[in-house]
Formats: C-alpha cells, structure tokens, sequence
C-alpha cells in the first residue's frame, strides 16, 4: 500500500487550527469557511490515519500523533515557503550582464556593485571589464545588458554621459627626461582610447615615441608611471599620489578630453533598469567630486 503525500493546503489548516486555539477563528486565517477547514482537518486525520485533535475536550487540545506532527508540519510549510520565494525571485530578477572600463570599474564600481547585489539576492551579476571598444561590440552583439565606457565627448546615444578630463602624468620621484625622444609610454593595449589619444598627441607634435609597458588593467600602468618606466595619459580619477601631471610648459601636447557614458540594451530588463538608475547617480557623484577637486 502507497503512502499517500501530505498535502500542504491540509497542514496550513492544521497548523492555523493549533496557532488560533479553534476552527473559527482558524478559518479567518485562512479564509475559508468553519466547516470547510473541519473537513480539510478531518481528510488530514484520515491521510494520516491517526486522529490529530482531542475533540472531547472543551477546548482545543492535540493527541500524541498532532503533536509530533505539528514540528514537522511547520517545517514542511517554511521549507515550501523557501523553495517557492527563491525560484519566483530568480525569475522575476534573473541576471544582469555588465561591462565597465577597467580603470573606472576596478576602484570605484566594486563596493557599489556588492551593496547593489546584497540587497537583490535572487539577481545573478555578470561584470566584466574590458576596453570601451570591446565593450560596444559585446553590447551591440547582445551579450552585454548594460555597458559603461570611454568616449569621444559629443558621441550620440546612451542613458547619460559624463565630461572626463585627460592629463598627461609622470613619475612624482623618479626623475625621466621629458624632452628626449623617444617618450617612454605606458599604456593600455590596443584599441584603448588613452593610449590612441596619446600617440595622436606626441605624432602631431612631431615627437618620436616608443611603448614601455603594457598592461591590461589600471594597477599596471599606475605603477609603471610611479616607477619611472614611462608616463601614461590618465583620467583625473586615476592619478595617484606618487603621479605628477604634467604641463604645457613641460613639452607635451593638450590632449582632447573623453567622456564617460552609461549605455543599456534595447530590450532591457526590470532589473537592469534598476541597476542603470543605480549607476547613473554614482557615475554623476563620483565624476562631479572629481570636477570640483580640479577646480579647488
């Protein structure tokens, strides 16, 4: 003979039953009738095949078999409760995919990012960092839901866009000879803006030039310049403490400043519209400080 399964509508009456000491006022609980939650109790009773209730007594009092069951049916009824709240939370949040430049991504975005996910837990965030140019193509081929990278200021589409000022920057110690070619760069790989505009720079200047250091991430080049190897054209957020940035009078071109945009799918979810008005308020805190820094 099968066992049959306890069904869990049958256990929630149960355990209103016990929690509001009657079927009255258990069936406001669960808003169903008086008579109905008697009969959910009684189906319960026969699935079982032990009686759960003393129903002699005058009030409510629970046999040897109820009270071992009530434990179990409250764990049954939490576990279900769990189950069914994780599955419908991953559905309606899913995943976000996020692409960032490294250099604004790696010191700015991570703690943003982790609030972000503790207080959505059923979200999935993908981050990746990478050059803005690489980043536009994974956006554009839809394996990206929401993109922030560098570019030329004025650039059409976007949520928002932010001004981003450029310098030229060299060791604040370690002595380099700035006005003998070629110039010792340090730089991103190819494809990176920074490094485009500062050969740009130094070839309309007629300044010969040679690449020192390469790195794929902002730590790199940070040390690099800090350590004399070479020096490197940085937004104002990146330029540490041991950098010196340098000036016109020190033989180096201006170069055009960039600007930092937040882009998103077409077809964009909830949530990474959520994530987007998240970032789109940090990007203007965090480039609106820099800004007044370089003003005082």
């Amino acid at each position: 003979m099968v066992t049959p399964l306890l069904d869990l509508n049958l256990l929630h009456s149960f355990v209103s039953v016990v929690d509001a000491g009657g079927f009255t006022r258990a069936s406001a609980r669960v808003h169903r009738s008086q008579s109905t939650v008697s009969q959910q109790i009684r189906r319960l009773e026969e699935d079982i095949g032990r009686p759960l209730l003393n129903r002699d007594s005058k009030r409510l009092e629970l046999t040897d078999e109820g009270e071992r069951l009530l434990s179990y049916a409250r764990r049954m009824l939490a576990l279900a409760s769990e189950a069914r709240d994780v599955v419908t939370r991953t559905e309606n949040h899913g995943a976000v995919r996020l692409g960032v430049t490294e250099d604004f991504g790696a010191h700015h975005l991570v703690k943003l990012l982790a609030t972000f996910g503790r207080a959505h837990p059923g979200l999935r965030l993908d981050v990746r960092c990478g050059v803005s140019i690489d980043l536009l193509g994974d956006l554009a081929a839809g394996e990206l839901d929401l993109a922030i990278i560098k570019r030329d200021v004025g650039s059409n589409g976007g949520i928002s866009s932010w001004p981003e000022r450029l310098s030229w920057v060299a060791s604040a110690k370690q002595r380099i000879e700035l006005d003998r070619d070629p110039v010792p760069l340090a730089v991103f790989g190819q494809g990176c803006l920074y490094r485009n505009r500062a050969i740009h720079a130094l070839e309309s200047a007629r300044r010969a030039w040679r690449i020192a250091y390469t790195s794929p991430n902002l730590a790199g080049i940070q040390a690099a310049v800090s350590v004399g190897l070479g020096i490197s054209i940085l937004p104002d957020i990146a330029v540490l403490a041991t950098h010196r940035v340098l000036q016109r009078h020190d033989g180096f071109p201006p170069v055009a400043n960039t600007e930092l945009a937040l882009l998103m799918a077409d077809d964009a979810s909830a949530s990474t519209r959520s994530l987007s008005e998240v970032l789109a308020k940090f990007c203007s805190a965090v480039t609106g400080r820099e800004a007044a820094r370089a003003v005082g």
